[in-house]
């Protein structure tokens, strides 16, 4: 029977800490992150008469891009506040003067760090590149249905089955039909003429076809077969499905972008680009682009787990300055950081550096920087602690 693994009780104590700020910190961040985005998707939803199936199928496919943005800051974040919190009340001071160094307090941090960066080698590597996808093509699809389930008064709309639909007056943000008039052509020159007095526009959840229930109308059907026999048909209530998808292209497939390429598929087409010796790569995507891609996810999951030591590194001050002081150091080491790796990804893309000076070379002055920082805070409180006696006073006489 395999045994779970033993976690000193000072471990239990510093993990227990993070886990509620954590989560918080992730989930507000992560509102932040996607409140604008979704303002503008849901616009541009209602625009094209979307349901709210298509909305939440979009938003599923968002959250991947925004949480491997809100991971790093929500672990950032929570230990900070953590060391500092511990700072103010004495704890941090209690375990050093008790044997217990910084670092010490710093490595079950640095170990979550490490399952964090583990976690979104897969985000970035394999999750993101597929909901990217998916948020295109669901998109496309959505923008691209055909017609609208929606209609103006006297506005003109074509349906995929070449049928004209019109009414006099709509309500409810156009799906409540009065006075409809629709014709429809039908193979061998036959025209259909429906007429209704109400009707309401549904989008079937499929979100392939749009549902038209009428009611109290007239259906009038000429052969055009020189017969001269058209024939009229009342009813009560009929129901008319008109399919979206006929006229929408099929959306294309994934890999076109290099940002839809999962960490294998980079690198085999970047391996493949070398065998051939193609600038251009598989797919019309240049071997440049392929391995900015492949270097800068690699190093922004990489350069997570060196995280906590700065920001446990910034935590620890003086008991009189403000802690938004390292706080604001922190942010803007960190967007400092993740921006310089944006900038050498498109460097890399467009080959005017090579990838290790461009992402590298910021990447290990940065991971270099994060442990120096807790090194020398917790050999400086090392020293400050050697300086105070610990031991009775003799008496003098």
């Amino acid at each position: 029977m395999m045994r779970l693994p033993h976690f000193p009780t000072l471990d239990r104590y510093l993990l227990a800490q993070l886990v509620p700020p954590f989560v918080v910190s992730l989930a507000a961040v992560l509102a932040a992150l996607l409140l604008e985005r979704l303002l503008v998707l849901f616009d541009d939803l209602a625009a094209e008469g979307s349901s709210l199936a298509t909305f939440v199928a979009l938003l599923t496919d968002l959250l991947p891009h925004y949480l491997g943005l809100a991971l790093p800051a929500a672990l950032c974040v929570s230990v900070f506040l953590i060391i500092r919190r511990m700072s103010d009340n004495n704890e941090i001071d209690a375990l050093m003067a008790s044997g217990v160094s910084l670092l010490r307090i710093a490595r079950p941090y640095m170990w979550t760090g490490v399952a964090v960066g583990c976690g979104s080698i897969l985000l970035y590597g394999y999750i993101q590149p597929v909901a990217r996808y998916d948020f295109r093509s669901g998109f496309y699809y959505a923008a691209h249905s055909g017609w609208a389930p929606h209609l103006q008064a006297g506005m003109f709309a074509t349906t995929a089955d070449d049928s004209m639909l019109t009414a006099d007056r709509v309500t409810r943000n156009g799906t409540v039909l009065h006075e409809v008039f629709i014709r429809q052509r039908e193979p061998g020159g036959a025209v259909r003429i429906i007429t209704a007095h109400r009707g309401l526009i549904t989008a079937v959840p499929s979100l392939k076809q749009t549902r038209l229930d009428l009611w109290d109308g007239l259906i009038v059907y000429d052969p055009r077969d020189g017969s001269n026999k058209a024939t009229q048909t009342r009813f009560d209530h009929s129901m008319k499905v008109f399919d979206q998808s006929h006229d929408t292209a099929v959306f294309r497939s994934r890999g076109i972008d290099e940002r839809e390429l999962t960490l294998v598929e980079l690198a085999t087409r970047l391996e493949a680009s070398h065998q051939s010796d193609n600038q251009n790569g598989n797919g019309g995507i240049t071997r440049s682009s392929l391995r900015a891609e492949l270097d800068f996810r690699l190093a922004r999951a990489l350069a997570i787990p060196f995280i906590p030591p700065l920001a446990v590194a910034l935590a620890i001050g003086a008991k009189r300055r403000r802690p938004i002081i390292g706080l604001i150091a922190l942010a803007l080491v960190l967007v400092g950081f993740d921006h310089t790796l944006q900038f050498g990804h498109g460097l890399v893309a467009t080959g005017s550096m090579r990838g290790f000076f461009a992402i590298w070379l910021p990447e290990i002055a940065f991971c270099t920087v994060c442990l120096a920082s807790i090194f020398r805070r917790s050999r400086g409180s090392w020293r400050r602690r050697k300086a105070i006696p610990l031991g009775p006073a003799k008496a003098t006489s």
